[in-house]
């Protein structure tokens, strides 16, 4: 009995590590090229307003559609996305995918 509870201790305390982990983690953003003109999008932050509003009026601006998408919030908000661009015309999508989504983040955040 003794060392069930030590270990659903333990457990409660490695969960709460992560979670003031996360918590106290900056956004971070990360976009890499797939195959053809798919993209694989990698986004963490803090919870806050419309933040998911936020990246997908981004995907829109920059005419991305929306392949697959997966996203949570439950203790911060992070979201995983394949995304497609209409064409291969536009060779900086990485760079200003990043800094549009790093924008759009940190406006999210600050409405909190």
């Amino acid at each position: 009995m003794a060392s069930r509870r030590v270990q659903s201790k333990m457990a409660k305390r490695s969960k709460l590590h992560l979670l003031r982990t996360l918590t106290n983690s900056k956004s971070e953003v990360k976009v890499e090229k797939l195959i053809g003109t798919r993209f694989l999008v990698k986004v963490t932050c803090k919870k806050g307003k419309d933040v998911l509003v936020s990246i997908l009026e981004v995907f829109e601006e920059m005419k991305l559609s929306v392949v697959q998408a997966r996203v949570t919030s439950r203790y911060f908000f992070g979201m995983e996305a394949i995304v497609e661009a209409e064409n291969e015309a536009n060779l900086d999508v990485k760079v200003n995918l990043t800094r549009a989504l790093q924008m759009a983040i940190s406006f999210g955040e600050e409405l909190m």
